[in-house]
């Protein structure tokens, strides 16, 4: 896989090398020539911490664009077509935060990097 969208937890993993990352999600990342973090993942660890719902990511949280930077990753751009498309795909998921992960990574043809089972058969998950 030349390219890979990471979803939310998978990336706050990557950033404290946490055991719950799977041999093959994290091969697949080293292994990746372009690593990719959707600003809403940005979104979500901020509305999280700001709502006491992941205090761990509080001491993180100013230094994200930063530590994307130190590790190689780039911010996946967000368009119109993302956020249309993630708003009206046929998928009874409601949680905003992985429609417009799973739009991305359909948008930008490449698979997603989750533990998440939701995205199976919405998009080509690594786990």
């Amino acid at each position: 896989m030349r390219v890979v969208l990471l979803d939310t937890h998978v990336w706050t993993w990557s950033l404290a090398d946490d055991a719950r990352l799977s041999r093959k999600a994290l091969a697949a990342i080293t292994g990746a020539e372009t690593v990719m973090v959707s600003p809403i993942s940005f979104f979500e660890i901020g509305q999280k911490v700001r709502l006491g719902k992941w205090p761990q990511m509080e001491p993180f949280v100013d230094r994200l664009p930063a530590l994307l930077e130190t590790q190689g990753g780039r911010i996946a751009e967000l368009e119109g077509v993302i956020c249309l498309a993630a708003g009206t795909m046929a998928w009874a998921h409601r949680d905003p935060f992985d429609r417009l992960l799973a739009a991305t990574a359909l948008r930008r043809d490449v698979p997603i990097i989750s533990a998440d089972a939701v995205f199976d058969g919405v998009v080509d998950r690594v786990w």
